[in-house]
């Protein structure tokens, strides 16, 4: 192995650059990974949200080159999955099950990233969240751990009853992902809402009952007439607009939940009546990331074969072509998960493209 790699580093939302940067050096009780798939996370697209420049990627699933001095749970050919923020035990936040607000949480990262050859996993990552992935996860369903653990944390604080009417509003990659879990709560019915017939159609693939689309229809009323005159019970809302917001407050049942599944950038507001707020006794709720418990409880679920992770995958890149790729998840037109390969896209997966 040189002591050069090839990264994908971001510099503007429209400026990818493919780079040679240094392998990172490993000490005692960390590994180094090598790189075998990464996903591509929408959140990479919000300017506000990440600081550049930057190795891009926060999903990869890897595989053990070398061990650190100390580390006796992990050997040389392992696949593992590492979450790329960890927290800790020992703090206010953490021990009230905040883990993912503790401001240590964001300061534990994967060094340099996930779209690059190598990785390194420091101590506390070993300590908190890797998890050596068994031969019934396969590779690219390993890349959905990451951001549908965080669908999943969502799905904990939404209070779904059994035969409940789920809404989500957005069914982008996230969307999917709560459309196709929200029955493992005990929903009933499911109803996904967008703007593109496209992600709709990909939606019903993933479960969802009933399908809206407000271009063509009212929401409200739609609702209504599919659930016996009703609202929802909960709305989970992705996009990060508040005219959506709006909608999806719209669509909340009287004692209902709306889940926020995604931030607005910084300055932009949300208001709503107060008279409103205090009678319709609508729960709001959020859920920054996933912790250790909510990746813990997803791979299990892949290993019992509940999740269609792999049909999640819309599109394969080589590392090259990772600012093709980017400009996808930019566009996110007709995509889903968008997965770079940084060592070259499986002969399977090609031909199965």
């Amino acid at each position: 192995m040189t002591n050069m790699m090839t990264t994908a580093v971001q510099y503007a939302i429209d400026d990818i650059r493919i780079e040679e940067r240094p392998v990172p050096e490993i000490g005692p009780g960390e590994l180094l990974l090598k790189t075998l798939a990464c996903g591509l996370c929408g959140g990479e697209t919000m300017a506000w949200y990440k600081t550049v420049p930057k190795v891009l990627g926060h999903e990869p699933v890897g595989e053990v080159v070398e061990v650190g001095a100390g580390v006796t749970d992990y050997k040389i050919g392992d696949r593992v999955f590492v979450n790329h923020h960890v927290g800790r035990v020992d703090s206010h936040l953490s021990r009230r099950g905040h883990f993912t607000r503790d401001p240590f949480y964001k300061s534990m990262k994967l060094d340099p990233g996930g779209v690059c050859d190598y990785y390194r996993v420091t101590a506390q990552h070993l300590a908190m969240d890797t998890h050596k992935l068994p031969d019934s996860i396969s590779t690219e369903a390993a890349v959905t751990i990451e951001p549908w653990s965080c669908v999943l944390s969502g799905l904990k604080v939404c209070n779904i009853q059994p035969g409940d009417t789920v809404a989500v509003v957005g069914a982008g990659f996230m969307g999917q992902g709560f459309v196709h879990m929200a029955p493992l709560f005990g929903a009933g019915k499911v109803v996904a809402l967008d703007f593109s017939d496209w992600r709709l159609a990909k939606a019903r693939e993933f479960g969802a009952t009933h399908t809206i689309n407000p271009k063509t229809e009212d929401a409200v009323e739609a609702m209504r007439a599919l659930n016996n005159g009703r609202l929802a019970d909960t709305v989970i809302v992705i996009a990060p607009f508040a005219p959506a917001w709006e909608q999806a407050l719209a669509l909340t049942e009287v004692g209902g939940c709306l889940h926020l599944g995604a931030p607005m950038p910084p300055g932009e507001t949300w208001a709503r009546d107060g008279n409103a707020a205090y009678f319709d006794q609508i729960t709001v709720t959020s859920r920054y990331s996933s912790d250790h418990t909510d990746t813990y409880s997803y791979i299990r679920l892949l290993e019992a074969g509940r999740i269609k992770a792999e049909e999640a995958i819309s599109h394969r890149f080589d590392m090259a072509d990772t600012p093709e790729a980017f400009r996808m998840l930019v566009e996110a037109e007709k995509s889903l998960k968008i997965v770079v390969y940084p060592h070259g896209i499986p002969t399977a997966k090609q031909e199965a493209a």
